[in-house]
Protein backbone atom coordinates (compact mmCIF):
# COMPACT_ATOMS: atom_id res chain seq x y z
CA UNK A 1 0.00 0.00 0.00
CA UNK A 2 2.76 2.06 0.37
CA UNK A 3 1.20 4.72 2.95
CA UNK A 4 2.61 7.00 5.13
CA UNK A 5 2.15 6.08 8.82
CA UNK A 6 2.92 8.21 12.50
CA UNK A 7 5.36 5.53 13.99
CA UNK A 8 7.66 5.31 10.93
CA UNK A 9 7.36 9.36 11.03
CA UNK A 10 8.63 8.86 14.69
CA UNK A 11 10.78 6.41 14.30
CA UNK A 12 12.87 8.70 11.98
CA UNK A 13 13.15 11.46 14.14
CA UNK A 14 13.81 9.32 17.12
CA UNK A 15 16.74 7.66 14.89
CA UNK A 16 17.57 10.79 13.39
CA UNK A 17 17.97 12.37 17.00
CA UNK A 18 21.29 11.07 17.66
CA UNK A 19 20.34 10.16 21.13
CA UNK A 20 21.21 6.12 21.12
CA UNK A 21 18.39 5.53 23.64
CA UNK A 22 15.94 6.93 21.02
CA UNK A 23 17.32 4.93 18.40
CA UNK A 24 17.35 2.04 20.49
CA UNK A 25 13.22 2.96 21.25
CA UNK A 26 12.86 3.02 17.15
CA UNK A 27 14.77 -0.50 16.93
CA UNK A 28 12.13 -2.25 19.41
CA UNK A 29 8.88 -0.70 17.35
CA UNK A 30 10.58 -1.84 13.96
CA UNK A 31 7.84 -3.31 11.93
CA UNK A 32 7.34 -7.33 11.43
CA UNK A 33 7.24 -8.74 8.11
CA UNK A 34 4.73 -10.85 7.35
CA UNK A 35 3.97 -12.74 3.69
CA UNK A 36 0.55 -14.54 2.04
CA UNK A 37 0.52 -16.80 -0.35
CA UNK A 38 -2.12 -19.22 -2.09
CA UNK A 39 -0.73 -22.96 -1.46
CA UNK A 40 -1.77 -26.53 -2.48
CA UNK A 41 -1.39 -29.02 0.06
CA UNK A 42 0.19 -31.96 -1.69
CA UNK A 43 1.07 -33.84 1.25
CA UNK A 44 -0.15 -33.56 5.17
CA UNK A 45 0.97 -36.60 7.16
CA UNK A 46 -0.29 -34.98 10.46
CA UNK A 47 -3.97 -33.42 8.70
CA UNK A 48 -4.26 -36.17 5.87
CA UNK A 49 -7.45 -34.45 5.26
CA UNK A 50 -6.05 -31.03 3.97
CA UNK A 51 -4.34 -32.72 1.21
CA UNK A 52 -5.68 -31.59 -2.42
CA UNK A 53 -7.10 -28.22 -0.86
CA UNK A 54 -5.78 -24.82 -1.27
CA UNK A 55 -5.49 -22.57 1.94
CA UNK A 56 -3.84 -18.49 1.91
CA UNK A 57 -0.58 -19.44 4.03
CA UNK A 58 0.88 -16.79 6.23
CA UNK A 59 4.44 -16.69 6.58
CA UNK A 60 7.48 -15.05 7.67
CA UNK A 61 11.29 -13.90 6.17
CA UNK A 62 12.93 -17.32 6.71
CA UNK A 63 10.40 -18.52 3.91
CA UNK A 64 10.15 -15.50 1.98
CA UNK A 65 14.50 -15.10 1.78
CA UNK A 66 13.96 -19.03 0.33
CA UNK A 67 11.72 -18.15 -2.16
CA UNK A 68 14.30 -15.37 -3.44
CA UNK A 69 17.14 -17.37 -3.53
CA UNK A 70 15.32 -19.75 -6.31
CA UNK A 71 13.64 -16.54 -8.20
CA UNK A 72 16.80 -14.84 -8.27
CA UNK A 73 19.99 -17.24 -7.37
CA UNK A 74 23.09 -15.91 -6.58
CA UNK A 75 25.32 -18.02 -8.58
CA UNK A 76 26.47 -18.29 -11.97
CA UNK A 77 25.82 -22.14 -11.69
CA UNK A 78 22.13 -21.74 -10.68
CA UNK A 79 19.17 -21.32 -13.04
CA UNK A 80 16.64 -18.42 -11.59
CA UNK A 81 13.14 -20.77 -11.18
CA UNK A 82 9.46 -19.46 -10.39
CA UNK A 83 8.87 -21.80 -7.73
CA UNK A 84 4.87 -20.50 -8.64
CA UNK A 85 4.31 -21.12 -12.32
CA UNK A 86 1.79 -23.77 -12.96
CA UNK A 87 3.68 -26.09 -15.54
CA UNK A 88 7.13 -25.23 -14.92
CA UNK A 89 7.14 -24.36 -10.54
CA UNK A 90 8.10 -26.80 -7.85
CA UNK A 91 6.94 -28.08 -4.87
CA UNK A 92 8.09 -26.55 -1.04
CA UNK A 93 9.01 -29.24 1.58
CA UNK A 94 8.00 -27.38 4.76
CA UNK A 95 9.93 -28.89 7.53
CA UNK A 96 9.97 -27.65 11.05
CA UNK A 97 12.04 -28.21 13.91
CA UNK A 98 12.31 -26.74 17.62
CA UNK A 99 15.52 -24.69 17.91
CA UNK A 100 15.94 -22.99 21.50
CA UNK A 101 11.96 -22.94 22.08
CA UNK A 102 10.97 -21.73 18.79
CA UNK A 103 10.13 -22.85 15.48
CA UNK A 104 12.90 -23.20 12.55
CA UNK A 105 12.25 -23.66 9.12
CA UNK A 106 15.96 -24.01 7.73
CA UNK A 107 15.83 -27.32 6.54
CA UNK A 108 12.63 -26.96 4.49
CA UNK A 109 13.06 -26.84 0.39
CA UNK A 110 12.52 -27.07 -2.86
CA UNK A 111 11.70 -30.31 -4.99
CA UNK A 112 12.65 -30.50 -8.72
CA UNK A 113 10.06 -28.11 -10.64
CA UNK A 114 7.22 -30.26 -12.22
CA UNK A 115 3.81 -29.38 -13.13
CA UNK A 116 1.07 -28.94 -10.25
CA UNK A 117 -0.69 -31.16 -11.79
CA UNK A 118 -1.65 -33.91 -15.37
CA UNK A 119 -3.48 -31.61 -17.11
CA UNK A 120 -4.84 -28.08 -18.21
CA UNK A 121 -8.05 -28.94 -16.49
CA UNK A 122 -6.91 -29.90 -13.57
CA UNK A 123 -4.53 -26.98 -12.85
CA UNK A 124 -7.44 -24.26 -14.06
CA UNK A 125 -9.73 -25.99 -11.48
CA UNK A 126 -6.51 -25.58 -8.38
CA UNK A 127 -6.61 -21.85 -9.78
CA UNK A 128 -10.13 -21.29 -9.08
CA UNK A 129 -9.90 -22.95 -5.67
CA UNK A 130 -7.18 -19.69 -4.98
CA UNK A 131 -8.42 -17.00 -2.41
CA UNK A 132 -8.31 -13.48 -2.71
CA UNK A 133 -5.16 -11.57 -1.72
CA UNK A 134 -6.78 -8.53 -2.56
CA UNK A 135 -9.02 -8.65 -0.18
CA UNK A 136 -5.90 -8.73 2.22
CA UNK A 137 -5.13 -5.47 1.65
CA UNK A 138 -8.47 -3.70 0.91
CA UNK A 139 -8.85 -0.05 2.15
CA UNK A 140 -11.71 -1.21 4.53
CA UNK A 141 -9.23 -3.00 6.47
CA UNK A 142 -6.99 -0.25 7.23
CA UNK A 143 -7.14 2.63 9.52
CA UNK A 144 -6.46 6.30 8.58
CA UNK A 145 -3.45 8.40 8.51
CA UNK A 146 -5.28 10.68 11.12
CA UNK A 147 -7.12 7.79 13.00
CA UNK A 148 -3.94 6.71 13.62
CA UNK A 149 -1.62 9.87 14.24
CA UNK A 150 -4.68 10.64 16.85
CA UNK A 151 -4.42 7.14 18.65
CA UNK A 152 -0.60 7.79 18.87
CA UNK A 153 -1.07 11.77 20.21
CA UNK A 154 -2.98 10.12 22.69
CA UNK A 155 -0.63 7.69 23.65
CA UNK A 156 2.19 9.94 23.98
CA UNK A 157 0.36 12.76 24.68
CA UNK A 158 -1.40 15.51 22.95
CA UNK A 159 1.83 17.11 20.52
CA UNK A 160 4.42 14.68 21.65
CA UNK A 161 6.49 13.27 19.09
CA UNK A 162 8.35 11.22 21.58
CA UNK A 163 7.40 9.07 24.63
CA UNK A 164 8.65 6.16 25.87
CA UNK A 165 9.43 2.69 24.85
CA UNK A 166 6.76 1.33 26.85
CA UNK A 167 4.05 3.84 25.27
CA UNK A 168 5.11 3.67 21.86
CA UNK A 169 5.69 -0.64 21.93
CA UNK A 170 1.88 -0.54 23.02
CA UNK A 171 0.76 1.71 20.51
CA UNK A 172 2.51 -0.22 17.86
CA UNK A 173 1.21 -3.11 19.09
CA UNK A 174 -2.29 -2.39 19.18
CA UNK A 175 -1.60 -0.70 15.40
CA UNK A 176 -0.16 -4.04 13.99
CA UNK A 177 -3.81 -5.71 15.03
CA UNK A 178 -5.35 -3.54 12.63
CA UNK A 179 -2.74 -4.98 10.23
CA UNK A 180 -0.72 -1.40 10.32
CA UNK A 181 2.07 -0.12 8.42
CA UNK A 182 2.02 -2.88 6.21
CA UNK A 183 2.80 -2.33 2.23
CA UNK A 184 1.53 -5.40 -0.41
CA UNK A 185 2.93 -6.22 -3.35
CA UNK A 186 0.57 -8.90 -5.32
CA UNK A 187 2.15 -11.63 -7.62
CA UNK A 188 0.80 -14.57 -9.73
CA UNK A 189 0.22 -16.91 -6.30
CA UNK A 190 1.75 -14.64 -3.58
CA UNK A 191 1.05 -11.52 -1.94
CA UNK A 192 3.80 -10.45 0.31
CA UNK A 193 3.86 -8.01 2.86
CA UNK A 194 6.70 -6.11 3.88
CA UNK A 195 8.07 -3.19 6.11
CA UNK A 196 12.21 -3.15 5.11
CA UNK A 197 12.93 -1.07 2.27
CA UNK A 198 15.92 -3.88 1.13
CA UNK A 199 12.81 -6.18 -0.48
CA UNK A 200 11.78 -3.85 -2.78
CA UNK A 201 13.71 -4.97 -5.63
CA UNK A 202 12.57 -8.27 -4.88
CA UNK A 203 9.25 -7.30 -4.36
CA UNK A 204 8.99 -5.44 -7.40
CA UNK A 205 10.51 -8.60 -9.54
CA UNK A 206 7.24 -10.16 -7.94
CA UNK A 207 5.15 -7.53 -9.16
CA UNK A 208 6.46 -7.96 -12.28
CA UNK A 209 5.71 -11.42 -13.04
CA UNK A 210 2.32 -11.32 -12.43
CA UNK A 211 2.30 -8.67 -14.93
CA UNK A 212 3.95 -11.22 -17.54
Amino acid sequence: MNQNDPVSELNSELWNSGVEANKEVARKQKRRLAYYANILVVQDSGNPENNGKVFLFKFGKKIFDKIKDVMQPQFEDEAPMNPFDFWEGANFKLKIRQVEGYRNYDKSEFDAPTAIADSDEAIEAIWNKQHSLQEIVDPKNFKSYDELKKKLNMVLGAGATVGTAEQVSKFTDDAEDDHFMEKVVSAQKVSAVSDDTDEDDTLSYFSKLAED
